[in-house]
């Protein structure tokens, strides 16, 4: 498969068994493209050449460096997808009727069911999606299973409680470990979450407790792979116009080359390449 385009953040989504899926959604500048399946990419080549353009994924304007998720730093700074909240989902306000930048979007995205769960993505860690991200936020961590530990009718709720997970376990991954730790035992993944759950009610203030989950499901996730490397190298566009090899696994957002190169293709989302999937 070969084309031109603009790099978007994979879409993804669940198989049978926990298996993940991931499609290519490129785009014209802003404009929608034909998205394919990877599927029948792994274990073959992949060839990246970057043709010197980068377009904000909001505006469409030619763009010298991005912020977030390919953005200018205008519209890092004005657009609702990059709003504060998002980040540290505490600060939401928006279920007082309080915007912090675009009330119908917070709305539609923040005030609206929230969980806070546990994921294992190379530890455990303390993380809050909305309701409906289930289970997309877990694939795209490179989280090998999750446990959901409270449901919140509001962002801003599940931020505070995620906000006093914190002081018992990490809120960011460790991406290098996510990475080389490839598909691990399920068995030992439920063990470890099922473990933090208890762990994490212990510690749970009072005036949350109403809030905890009696859902002790452990997720699985199994993603695509020949094979993980031992040590991985983050490979980017900025420092090598072409990147090609042997994709060897997807996870998270995450191409995995021979060699334990490693590509993050949501961080280069808006970069305009010609692409060959083998």
């Amino acid at each position: 498969m070969q084309g031109i385009g603009n790099i978007r953040k994979l879409k993804s989504g669940l198989g049978e068994r926990g298996a993940v899926e991931y499609h290519w959604v490129p785009r014209d500048i802003l404009d929608p493209m034909e998205a394919f399946s990877l599927a029948d990419s792994i274990g073959r080549s992949l060839h990246l050449r970057r043709l010197g353009k980068i377009h904000c994924t909001v505006t469409g304007r030619s763009i010298r460096k991005t912020y977030g998720d390919g953005m200018s730093f205008e519209a890092f700074q004005s657009s609702p997808l990059a709003v504060e909240s998002i980040i540290n989902p505490e600060l939401s306000r928006i279920h007082e009727g309080i915007a912090l930048r675009d009330a119908e979007w917070e709305e539609a995205h923040h005030n609206q069911p929230h969980i806070v769960y546990l994921s294992h993505t190379g530890g455990v860690k303390v993380g809050v999606t909305r309701t409906t991200q289930v289970p997309y936020r877990w694939i795209d961590q490179g989280a090998t299973g999750a446990i959901i530990l409270a449901e919140t009718p509001y962002r801003q709720l599940a931020g505070l409680i995620e906000v006093a997970m914190k002081e018992h376990f990490a809120d960011k991954t460790r991406w290098r470990a996510m990475l080389t730790i490839g598909n691990p035992d399920p068995d030992l993944i439920s063990e470890a979450l099922l473990e933090a759950k208890d762990e994490a009610i212990e510690h749970c203030p009072p005036e949350f407790e109403d809030f905890i989950s009696e859902d002790d499901t452990v997720h699985h996730l199994h993603f695509p792979a020949v094979s993980f490397p031992e040590k991985v190298q983050s490979i980017s566009l900025d420092k090598a116009k072409e990147i090609e090899g042997t994709l060897e696994a997807i996870k998270g957002q995450y191409f995995l080359l021979d060699g334990g190169r490693v590509f993050n293709v949501r961080r280069h989302s808006g970069y305009r390449v010609e692409w060959t999937f083998g």
